[in-house]
């Protein structure tokens, strides 16, 4: 039996975020994009060997005393204070919002970046697209967290992921059903009607394909018959 899904509170700010982050790398892994984990190796990395640092100068002051150790501990904290900073740089200005990066199906990387206002319950990314050429595209997004939670506080994947396929054409090429469309839109975002007609073509070809099939099978019947 399916579980239900699960329940926040829709006044708590951060957990809307954090949910509708989450939802982000599910959905786009899903359609075949190949998520980087470079940003967050890079922390884990940093955050591990200042820890490592320190247990180290914990255990070899406990076993030899001060006295003996006052070079290498000072080493050590210049060493820990130099890693620490570079993870707060990194987070801070590397990292700073960034909750997916990979590359689409297709060849192109996908960096996605979120933030919110205190207090202001609305969702807004920024994504960038670069192309093979190193041509980079930078969609933005804003739109209230209600357009995906329900009053119960249940998130509802559907009017989230159509968000994202319309607004971004790498993501609607992937997903073509997901597209909601508009005049308006379609004259802002012609690539979006590209993969609207390219989905469509798809559609008809294989449907062609089938009737075909289904036709020199029910002839093949009829000769035998």
């Amino acid at each position: 039996m399916a579980q239900p899904a699960e329940k926040i509170s829709v006044y708590n700010l951060a957990d809307l975020k954090n949910t509708s982050d989450d939802a982000l790398p599910n959905y786009l892994n899903s359609l075949k994009f190949k998520q980087s984990h470079y940003l967050t190796d890079v922390r884990l990395a940093l955050g591990y060997s200042a820890f490592a640092i320190s247990a180290a100068c914990f255990a070899w002051d406990y076993k030899f005393g001060f006295a003996n150790t006052k070079t290498l501990t000072t080493a050590a904290v210049t060493v820990y204070f130099i890693l620490n900073s570079v993870l707060t740089f990194w987070m801070f200005v590397r990292e700073k919002g960034i909750v997916y990066e990979g590359t689409s199906p297709s060849g192109e990387f996908i960096s996605i970046t979120s933030k919110t206002k205190k207090n202001v319950p609305i969702y807004n990314l920024s994504i960038t697209v670069t192309d093979k050429s190193s041509n980079k595209r930078v969609f933005k997004i804003s739109q209230p967290f209600a357009s995906w939670f329900d009053q119960a506080g249940q998130f509802v994947a559907q009017p989230f992921q159509e968000l994202i396929a319309t607004s971004v054409p790498v993501v609607g090429k992937c997903d073509p059903k997901r597209i909601t469309v508009s005049q308006d839109l379609l004259d802002a975002s012609p690539d979006v009607l590209n993969a609207i007609l390219a989905a469509n073509s798809a559609t008809a070809v294989g449907s062609s394909t089938a009737a075909q099939a289904a036709g020199k099978a029910a002839g093949g019947k009829r000769r035998k018959a």
